[in-house]
C-alpha cells in the first residue's frame, strides 16, 4: 500500500498554495496501518534544499482499518522559499517520504515546495484580468507624420508589406537598421480598433532612442526615439488611451544599454565622452570593464550590449530616483513597466524599481520577464525572489504558454492541468491572477505558423524560412488550433495578452519574420471576429476576470474548466482532437461565441471546436 499525500488536495494540506508570515498551515499524511508507525515529522529545508530550517512533529489524529492519519500545524515567521519532506519511523525502520510526480516515494524523488510570501504592495487593480495587447512600435501603424532628427544610418522601407531585412551585411552583422515607420501617432490612430478588441492595457516594446529597430540597445533613456515621435506624442497616447479605459506600460531595459549610446558611446556618435572613451566619464562606473576600454562585461557575450552595474548607486539613482527614468515617464502618463530579463536584475535593484514605481503611483504595474517557473528560478547562482514580495506584481507566463502549446499540438489535456496546478500552487494569488498569459511574443515564432506546421522551421535555412508561407491546409489547421488557444487564454485566470497581428492571421517563424508589419486591410476576418468576441466576453462577464477556477474535464484532447464568482459562472470547453467528444453541462447554456443554445447534461463537443458557455434559463 502507498503512503498518501498530495499537497494540492485540501485533505492533505490547508490552505492551498503559498503562505503568509505567521499564517497557520496544516499537513496530513496517511500511512498504512501495516507500517506500524511510531513517529512522523515534517522537515523543512531552506531554499538551498540542504539546510534545515525546522522540524514540525505530527501526531496520529484519526484512522481506519487501512490507514492512520498523521497531522500537525506550523507557520513560517520569515518570507522565503522552503522545501520539505516527511520523516517516518516505524517499529522496523526509519525513512524519508518524498515526492514522485503527484505520488509519494520512499527515499527517492523530489522535495515538496512551499513559499512564504510577504505582500508588501497591492497588485494593480487594472492588471487583474486585464486584456493586454503587445505592440512592436515600428511595425504596427505608420501615421505618415514627417520624421525629424533621424540618424543617417537608418534605412526606410518604401513598401509597408516588404519583408524585413534578415541577411547579414558585408561585415557579417545583422544590424536591425531597417525601419517601416510605425510610430506613436499611428498607435493613437488605432486606439478605436484596440478598444473594439476589448484591450485595457497596451504593452509597448522599447520606445526610447536606440540604433536598431527593436530598440533593446537603449541609447538614451530620457528621449523618445525620433522615428517614433516625441515626448508630447507619448503623453498624447497615454491621455487618449486613458480616456478609452486603457493603460500604457513600457518595456524597461535596465540590464544593459547599447554600445552605441550616450552612456557608453563606443562609436563616438555622441562626441568624445562616454564610458568607452573617457575614464573620467560619469558613466564609467555604470559598466564593468575587465581591461578598459575593449574588454567589458556584456549581455550574453554580445559586445554591442554592454552590461550595466545595477548596484552602482549613480546608475540605480538615475533609474529609480525621485527624478529618475521610471518616475519621469510615469509622470508623462505611463502606468507601469515590463522588465526585460528580470531574472538577471539583482534583487536589491528590483526592490528599488518596485519602490519607485509604487511611490509614483501605488497602482503602477511591474511585470517581469521570466521564462521559467519564477518561484524557484535561479540565475547566476542566485535564487531569485520575483514574486516572494516586494518585486513583481506579475510575470510573463511562459510556463502557461508552453503547456497550452503542447496541448494544442497533441499532448493530453491532463498534462496541461497538472502544469497549471503546479504553477497555481507555487505562485502567490496576486501573481497567479496578474500573470500575463499569451501564445506569442516578439521572441517566439508566430503562433499561427507554429500551430499550422508543428515546428519552428529550423531544419531549413533562413532563406527558406523567410520565403515560407503555409499551405491552405496548414493555415486552416493553424487557425482552428489558434481559435481554441485564444479561447483558453481569454477564459483562464490572469491577463490574456495578444501579440499584435496574431488576431489578424499573421505568419512567420523567428525574428524578424515574427515582426512583420500589421496587415491593415488584409486581416483574416474570421480570426478577427473571434478575438473581438472574446474581448467582449472578457469585458461583459465578471467571472472571466475575477472568478475562481475549477476543472471539469481534462481527458485526452478535451479541456474544460469553470470560472465561478459572485457575479456568475462561465464554462470554457475545447476539443482539440479529431473526433467528437461527450461533455456534461452543469446547466442549460448559451455559447457566447455562436449564440447556440445547449441543454443541461451530456452534449457532444465536435472536433476542433470551442465553447464559451453561460447559463440560460430553461426554455430561453
Amino acid at each position: 500500500m502507498r503512503i498518501l499525500f498530495d499537497s494540492k488536495l485540501s485533505q492533505f494540506k490547508t490552505p492551498f498554495g503559498t503562505l503568509r508570515p505567521g499564517e497557520q498551515c496544516r499537513l496530513r499524511v496517511d500511512i498504512p496501518v501495516s507500517c506500524r508507525t511510531v513517529r512522523a515529522e515534517v522537515r523543512f529545508l531552506q531554499d538551498d534544499g540542504v539546510t534545515e530550517a525546522f522540524c514540525a512533529p505530527l501526531r496520529k489524529t484519526e484512522g481506519n482499518a487501512l490507514y492512520e492519519a498523521w497531522g500537525g500545524g506550523f507557520s513560517f515567521e520569515t518570507a522565503g522559499l522552503y522545501f520539505y519532506y516527511f520523516s517516518i519511523t516505524t517499529q522496523n525502520e526509519a525513512f524519508r517520504l518524498m515526492k514522485q510526480g503527484n505520488d509519494t516515494n520512499i527515499e527517492a524523488g523530489d522535495l515538496w515546495q512551499v513559499s512564504c510570501v510577504e505582500e508588501r504592495y497591492p497588485a494593480p487593480k487594472y492588471a487583474k484580468g486585464a486584456v493586454m495587447y503587445q505592440i512592436f512600435p515600428d511595425r504596427f501603424c505608420a501615421s505618415g507624420m514627417p520624421k525629424t532628427d533621424v540618424p543617417g544610418d537608418r534605412s526606410m522601407h518604401t513598401d509597408w508589406y516588404e519583408l524585413p531585412v534578415y541577411r547579414p551585411d558585408q561585415d557579417g552583422r545583422i544590424t536591425n537598421s531597417d525601419y517601416f515607420g510605425g510610430d506613436l501617432r499611428g498607435i493613437i490612430e488605432k486606439l478605436p480598433y484596440l478598444e473594439s478588441l476589448g484591450v485595457t492595457v497596451l504593452y509597448l516594446n522599447p520606445i526610447f532612442e536606440a540604433h536598431s529597430n527593436h530598440r533593446y540597445n537603449t541609447a538614451n533613456y530620457e528621449k523618445i526615439d525620433p522615428l517614433l515621435g516625441s515626448e508630447a506624442d507619448l503623453r498624447a497616447l497615454c491621455a487618449e488611451a486613458k480616456r478609452r479605459g486603457m493603460s500604457v506600460i513600457l518595456d524597461g531595459v535596465f540590464n544593459h544599454t547599447g554600445a552605441d549610446s550616450v552612456y557608453f558611446n563606443k562609436f563616438r556618435r555622441y562626441g568624445d565622452g562616454g564610458a568607452y572613451n573617457d575614464p573620467n566619464s560619469p558613466y564609467r562606473s555604470w559598466y564593468q570593464f575587465k581591461n578598459w576600454p575593449n574588454e567589458y562585461d556584456s549581455w550574453w557575450g554580445f559586445t554591442e550590449l554592454p552590461n550595466l552595474n545595477e548596484q552602482e548607486p549613480a546608475y540605480s539613482s538615475f533609474i529609480c530616483g525621485e527624478n529618475g527614468v521610471l518616475r519621469k515617464w510615469m509622470r508623462a502618463g505611463v502606468a507601469g513597466w515590463r522588465l526585460d530579463v528580470a531574472d538577471e536584475l539583482p534583487d536589491a535593484f528590483l526592490d528599488q524599481i518596485t519602490a519607485a514605481v509604487k511611490a509614483e503611483n501605488p497602482q503602477g504595474a511591474v511585470i517581469g520577464e521570466v521564462w521559467e517557473d519564477a518561484s524557484t528560478k535561479c540565475a547566476y547562482g542566485v535564487r531569485r525572489r520575483h514574486i516572494l514580495g516586494g518585486h513583481c506584481d506579475g510575470l510573463m507566463n511562459y510556463p502557461f504558454r508552453n503547456a497550452l502549446l503542447s496541448f494544442l499540438l497533441g499532448e493530453d489535456a491532463f498534462r496541461f492541468r497538472q502544469a497549471m496546478e503546479t504553477l497555481r500552487e507555487n505562485y502567490p494569488p496576486f501573481a497567479w491572477r496578474s500573470a500575463m498569459n499569451f501564445l506569442g511574443t516578439h521572441d517566439t515564432p508566430r503562433i499561427l505558423t507554429l500551430l499550422g506546421t508543428g515546428g519552428d522551421g529550423k531544419d531549413h535555412d533562413k532563406d527558406w524560412r523567410a520565403a515560407f508561407r503555409m499551405s491552405s491546409g496548414q493555415y486552416a489547421l493553424g487557425k482552428a488550433r489558434l481559435k481554441l488557444g485564444a479561447l483558453v487564454i481569454f477564459a483562464f485566470p490572469g491577463s490574456p495578452m495578444v501579440y499584435y497581428g496574431d488576431e489578424a492571421g499573421m505568419e512567420g517563424f523567428e525574428d524578424p519574420f515574427n515582426r512583420r508589419t500589421y496587415p491593415w486591410g488584409r486581416e483574416d476576418g474570421e480570426l478577427l471576429e473571434w478575438y473581438t468576441a472574446l474581448g467582449k466576453a472578457r469585458r461583459a462577464l465578471p467571472a472571466l476576470r475575477r472568478g475562481e477556477l475549477a476543472w471539469t474535464l481534462t481527458r485526452g484532447r478535451v479541456l474544460s474548466f469553470l470560472r465561478t464568482g459572485a457575479e456568475g459562472s462561465v464554462l470554457a470547453a475545447v476539443n482539440a482532437g479529431e473526433r467528437p467528444e461527450p461533455i456534461d453541462l452543469p446547466w442549460p447554456a448559451r455559447d457566447w461565441m455562436t449564440g447556440a443554445a445547449l441543454e443541461q447534461g451530456e452534449q457532444t463537443l465536435p472536433p476542433m471546436t470551442g465553447w464559451l458557455l453561460t447559463p440560460r434559463p430553461e426554455g430561453a
